[in-house]
């Protein structure tokens, strides 16, 4: 069991910044998401495409700020716990129990739920016998490329991480790109350089068709795919990626006793909490009258958040409002030396 002043259910920017104000005053705390990175929407959605509207940030994709965010917290060493999505969380002796899917359990006197619309899940195959396969031979995010080295890949999809990956692995591997349309919804350096690659015959493109058959015992050695015009192509793979989006949804937030309106939560503008004592929402998923769903919102609701979680954490302290530019304890927690 992992005791901490803090669970953050999400990893995106909101969490992340959410975490940082918990370590200014002095908090510990654990963060959870569903996504084996950090990030949350930035990095799975928009990592390459630029943001305008963060405060004395002309530009930045959703990749430079997230590692600016990642960097912003390592002062406090706080731990992620990436691929866990929260199945169950129960009210017990004044604190909160929380249970991922694979067993992790904490204890906490505050929640803060943080998860963007719901929890993302990747897309997947809809084509019998996918699931059998998965991380041994079909995949949905890349953690390890050299294991794709000298293998054939055959990557699905037609949006940015799908020719991203596609180009990358080139280098080293034997590419087949399959797209159910024509056109790709990547930036157009990306569609030109899978086109030259093709041309090159460093890759290989088919376009309007789909996953019609997975073929293999432990490990997948062929596919079939399917055109709109009802051609069938087998073809010796290694691998399968898939790259279609993200889904997102509730899921157990459900059934933990919140207020739930139009799959958002009603909260506080005080603090940010819900209707449950110690449980905070902030971000895309929380809901109050003149909400705007912009990070800096976010930002702003988990600086707000972190204050109302130290009554519960600390109850025998006062917490002190400190400015960062001349508080010496805020300082020290950041390792500044004056």
């Amino acid at each position: 069991m992992i005791n901490t002043d803090v669970v953050i259910i999400g990893a995106g920017p909101t969490g992340i910044f959410c975490a940082h104000q918990l370590g200014i005053i002095g908090l510990k705390c654990e963060i959870i998401d569903n996504l084996d990175k950090i990030g949350g929407q930035c990095i799975e959605l928009y990592p390459d495409k630029p943001i305008y509207d963060i405060p004395a940030i002309p530009e930045c994709t959703g990749e430079e700020l997230t590692n600016n965010l990642i960097q912003q917290i390592k002062p406090f060493n706080f731990n992620f716990h990436l691929s866990q999505r929260v199945d169950e969380i129960k009210s017990k002796d004044g604190k909160w129990i929380i249970k991922t899917h694979k067993g992790t359990q904490m204890s906490s006197p505050n929640i803060v739920i943080a998860g963007g619309v719901g929890s993302f899940e990747p897309r997947k195959f809809t084509v019998k016998g996918c699931e059998k396969f998965e991380e041994k031979s079909i995949f949905y995010s890349i953690k390890d490329k050299e294991i794709f080295k000298n293998k054939t890949v055959a990557i699905f999809g037609g949006g940015d991480s799908a020719l991203d990956w596609a180009i990358e692995l080139s280098k080293n591997s034997k590419v087949i790109l399959v797209h159910r349309r024509d056109e790709f919804r990547a930036a157009q350096s990306s569609v030109d350089k899978v086109k030259e690659l093709n041309n090159q015959k460093k890759l290989e493109i088919f376009t309007q068709y789909q996953l019609l058959e997975v073929r293999g015992n432990a490990s997948i050695n062929s596919i079939e795919i399917k055109s709109e015009s009802g051609d069938v192509k087998s073809l010796n793979v290694d691998y399968v990626l898939g790259f279609f989006g993200l889904i997102m949804n509730l899921g157990p937030i459900l059934d933990w006793g919140l207020n739930i309106d139009k799959k958002k939560i009603p909260v506080n503008t005080k603090n940010f909490e819900t209707n449950k004592k110690g449980i905070f929402a902030i971000g895309d998923i929380c809901e109050y009258p003149g909400k705007l769903k912009l990070i800096l919102s976010g930002f702003h609701e988990g600086a707000l958040a972190a204050r109302g979680c130290f009554k519960y954490a600390k109850p025998d302290e006062k917490l002190r409002f400190e400015f960062t530019t001349t508080s010496k304890s805020v300082k020290e927690r950041l390792g500044i030396k004056e």
